[in-house]
C-alpha cells in the first residue's frame, strides 16, 4: 500500500532513494522494483531486519538495478539500517530522492528531522514527506486516547499549510500535494470508536478483509474508483512533494 507517488516524486532507474523511517519497508520495496537503489532506514531494529530480509529476496530474484556499474558504485543494490531521523548517518547531498512516510507526527523534534532531510538531499533533488490528514487525524484523536497516547504514538497533528511553511524553513521548496488512503480513513474511526486494540469486532474483520483484499487483488478498479472519489474529502494521508535548489 503505496502512499507515494514516485512518477510525481520524479524517481528513475538507478537514482539512490533513501526510505526515512521505512518501516517494513514499503516505498522500498516498491523503489527498488522500479530499478533505483535503495537505502532503508528505521530506528526498529526488528523492521529493520525484517526489510533487509525482503530486499534480499528482491535482490535474488534479479529485480532492482541490474548493470555491474550500479552494483559497484552502491557496494550492494538495496541496504536496509537502524538509524535515528535526527541524526542520519550520509553524508550532505547523498540522495537523489527522499521519502519520508508517516514519521514526522511521531518525531517530537520534527524540525531537526526536516532539517536532516534537507541536509541529505543532493541539490536538485526531490522528497516527499507524508502525514496524517488534518481533519480525518482529528477524529482519531477525539474518539480514542488510546490511539494517540500509546508509547511511540503520534504527538501532533499537521495542518498543511503549517507543514508546508516548516518543510520551506528547512530549505526545501513545496512544488505539489497529494492525497491518499480515503479507503482506511473510516477503517480507523471504526477502531477508535471500539477499541483500537480490539481486532476481533465483527465490523472491524470485515473491513480489515475488504482493504487486504484490495492489496492482494491489485487494486482493482472498483476500489480504486471509490478511492479516487473518497479522497478529496476523506483521505486519511497527504503527500507533500519538494524540491531543492540546485
Amino acid at each position: 500500500m503505496l502512499t507515494v507517488d514516485y512518477d510525481r516524486l520524479g524517481l528513475r532507474p538507478g537514482e539512490l532513494l533513501l526510505d526515512l523511517g521505512a518501516g517494513r519497508g514499503r516505498h522500498a520495496y516498491g523503489a527498488f522494483g522500479r530499478g533505483a537503489r535503495v537505502v532503508a532506514l528505521d530506528r526498529s531494529e526488528s523492521d529493520a531486519k525484517d526489510c533487509a530480509a525482503f530486499l534480499t529476496a528482491l535482490v535474488d530474484e534479479g529485480r532492482g538495478p541490474s548493470g555491474p556499474s550500479e552494483r559497484e558504485a552502491q557496494g550492494g543494490e538495496a541496504a536496509s539500517m537502524v538509524g535515528d531521523a535526527l541524526r542520519l548517518p550520509f553524508p550532505d547531498a547523498t540522495f537523489d530522492r527522499v521519502i519520508c512516510a508517516e514519521v514526522l507526527e511521531h518525531v517530537p523534534d520534527d524540525r531537526a528531522a526536516m532539517a536532516e532531510i534537507a541536509r541529505v538531499l543532493r541539490p536538485g533533488g526531490t522528497a516527499a514527506v507524508t502525514v496524517p490528514r488534518f481533519w480525518p487525524e482529528l477524529v482519531c484523536w477525539a474518539l480514542s486516547d488510546e490511539y494517540h497516547l500509546i508509547e511511540g504514538g503520534h504527538v501532533r497533528i499537521y495542518r498543511l499549510g503549517e507543514l508546508r511553511r516548516r518543510l520551506q524553513a528547512a530549505g526545501l521548496r513545496p512544488a505539489g500535494v497529494g492525497l491518499a488512503h480515503g479507503l482506511h480513513t473510516p477503517y480507523w474511526w471504526l477502531k477508535c470508536a471500539v477499541g483500537v486494540g480490539n481486532d476481533t469486532h465483527p465490523l472491524v474483520r470485515a473491513y480489515h478483509r475488504l482493504l487486504v483484499w484490495d492489496i492482494e487483488a491489485g487494486r482493482p478498479l472498483p476500489t480504486r474508483l471509490a478511492e479516487a472519489a473518497l479522497n478529496p474529502l476523506l483521505a486519511k494521508s497527504v503527500v507533500v512533494y519538494l524540491g531543492k535548489a540546485a
